[in-house]
This record gives structure tokens, C-alpha cells and sequence, in this order.
């Protein structure tokens, strides 16, 4: 599982990020956002990207579990 901590970035970052690290081709990637337009578009985009994208809340942080 690849680990990403997009925490202090604004969009577009944290989609650039995943979208670098989905290169990999792994099946699992986790990836920390502290704001809900990050947590939305990287959702959209790992959907898109035919992943399954569940998240948790904590302490204002989204951490995004992207599997496929």
C-alpha cells in the first residue's frame, strides 16, 4: 500500500499526487487531505480511475483508503 500525507496542499495537489503514485499500479493507496475540496476531487478522480475510495475522519483530517 502506497501512504500519501497531502495535508497543507490545495487542489490540484493532492490529485497530482495520487494520480503520480497510481502510476505505480499498486491496488491500494491511502492518501491524508485536510479539506473537503481535496477530499472530493481526489475522490472523483480514483473513481474515475476505476478505484473503490472509502473515507474516514479524523481530527478535521479525510484519510482516503483508494482500492481496486
Amino acid at each position: 500500500m502506497t501512504k500519501l500525507d497531502a495535508c497543507g496542499l490545495s487542489c490540484p495537489e493532492p490529485v497530482i499526487m495520487i494520480s503520480q503514485a497510481m502510476k505505480s499500479g499498486d491496488s491500494e493507496y491511502e492518501i491524508k487531505v485536510d479539506n473537503r475540496v481535496s477530499r472530493e476531487n481526489v475522490t472523483r478522480y480514483a473513481e474515475h480511475q476505476g478505484y473503490t475510495v472509502s473515507v474516514t475522519e479524523s481530527d478535521r483530517e479525510f484519510t482516503l483508503k483508494i482500492t481496486k
